[in-house]
């Protein structure tokens, strides 16, 4: 399995509009990938297209449509020149325990969380194997490592993931296609904003991490780490290293 540079990237990111997602968009198109940007957010999303130029393009996608993905899949194809990676980075969270989650919002977690991401690799499969092959990743969490108290649904579509991430990377690793988990800690975003701000207190680098920082993981994962596959990777200030104490 090849390495990929940045510039012959051609990379559909779900969850494109912010976040993340977005910085992983910015650092690649500055880099000279061709960038399909999608979510549901679509006035941020296209907003962001505009703002990278000609590298980038933005196409609603809901990750649970399987409809939607087959499209983003062609559309990827028509104009970007093919399809050699993918970033499954859309994905929610919640809090619960085993008594007090709704049933509905814990299947819709994993609609998203799961199913999202299995039906985006299963869509980009063919277009990869047409591009001679190509790397995943998949937006998995330090919650798909350990177990988290009130995280329940959380934490079990990230368990999920990060199993299914290993089945695919086995089933694709003959198309030349690698499939990688990526294991964010608190990370400064929307949905990081939901977490307790004392949540990285304890960690040996006690603060959250910046979007920037995950984007230059993904770049990594996607045109560096050419001989890992199946292989889970860890951007969380040392939170599943341990506690610091902080003594007074």
């Amino acid at each position: 399995m090849t390495m990929i540079a940045p510039e012959d990237l051609n990379i559909l990111i779900t969850g494109g509009a912010r976040g993340i997602g977005a910085a992983t968009a910015r650092l690649l198109a500055a880099q000279g990938a061709s960038v399909m940007i999608t979510d549901v957010l679509d006035e941020e999303g296209a907003a962001l297209a505009r703002d990278l130029g000609p590298p980038a393009r933005y196409r609603r996608l809901d990750v649970t449509s399987e409809a939607d993905w087959n499209d983003a899949v062609t559309a990827a194809e028509e104009t970007l020149g093919g399809l050699n990676a993918l970033f499954n980075n859309a994905g929610l969270l919640a809090f619960g325990t085993v008594e007090n989650t709704d049933p509905a919002a814990f299947r819709h977690m994993l609609e998203v969380n799961v199913m999202g991401c299995f039906l985006g690799m299963r869509a980009c499969a063919a277009a990869m194997r047409r591009a001679g092959g190509g790397a995943i990743v998949n937006c998995s969490s330090i919650a798909g490592m350990n177990g988290y108290a009130g995280f329940m649904p959380y934490v079990t579509s990230k368990w999920a993931l990060r199993g299914m991430n290993k089945c695919a990377a086995l089933d694709l690793a003959a198309d030349n296609i690698r499939v990688l988990s990526l294991h964010p800690g608190p990370i400064r975003t929307v949905m990081g904003d939901e977490l307790p701000p004392d949540i990285a207190a304890s960690q040996p680098i006690a603060r959250f991490g910046e979007p920037e920082e995950v984007a230059r993981m993904v770049r990594f994962m996607l045109c560096e780490a050419s001989y890992s596959t199946g292989s889970e990777f860890v951007i969380d200030g040392g939170a599943l290293t341990g506690q610091v104490p902080r003594l007074e």
